[in-house]
């Protein structure tokens, strides 16, 4: 059913979900032709509700637009958590560092299992850094492509995912380690630059996916 602008713009954000910012640029631009069409509508000779009526019938019902604005969001919610776990992972080697924080001196020296430990999170951490890479330009650059377009935001929230869930568990399990030498468990470092971060990254990820499959 046709209707005002305001309301169908109303209608419009609120069956919008993901990156705010984004989301405020599809409605400004929908909003902007909406008022263009509506002036069109009002110089061929229609009064003003009319003409509105006629604009928001033009640009469509929501139920056939939504789907298309919610595929543009799901885009820049998975460019905004591969960013994210950009960021994030780019700086555990400088958390990670030994002996430069008082949490993590290894006062017993070394063990197997710490340089076990160690080997596993540096790769697994250097692989997670160079996917968030891949992510980022395919939810940019990659979007000019039919087959990155499809399955890139899909991809990225899962991988997003379970990097955040492999990391946390690895910081976890070093900072348990180095308690067993050091003699002392300080969950708060770990908890400030590693789980809280990836947390955060989860709860992205965990958005793209329900814009994804809304």
């Amino acid at each position: 059913m046709s209707t005002s602008v305001d309301d169908y713009l109303v209608g419009l954000t609120k069956a919008l979900p993901g990156p705010r910012r984004k989301r405020a640029d599809l409605v400004a631009e929908a909003r902007d032709h909406l008022i263009d069409a509506t002036e069109a509508f009002e110089a061929d000779g229609l009064d003003r509700t009319a003409a509105e009526r006629a604009a928001t019938a033009d640009f469509g019902e929501l139920s056939d637009v939504v789907p298309a604005y919610r595929e543009e969001l799901s885009v820049a919610q998975s460019r905004n958590t591969a960013v994210l776990l950009f960021a994030v992972m780019i700086l555990q080697p400088l958390v990670w560092q030994p002996g430069m924080w008082g949490w993590n001196q290894d006062a017993g020296g070394p063990s197997v299992l710490g340089d076990v430990l160690e080997f596993v999170v540096r790769w697994v951490g250097g692989f997670v850094i160079a996917g968030a890479v891949l992510a980022v330009l395919a939810t940019g650059f990659g979007q000019r492509f039919a087959f990155v377009r499809r399955y890139a935001g899909q991809v990225t929230a899962f991988f997003a995912l379970a990097s955040a869930v492999v990391i946390s568990l690895g910081g976890l399990s070093m900072t348990w380690e180095s308690s067993t030498t050091s003699g002392h468990f300080d969950i708060l470092p770990v908890g400030a630059f590693v789980v809280g971060p990836l947390l955060l990254v989860g709860l992205q990820a965990g958005r793209g996916l329900r814009l994804i499959r809304a």
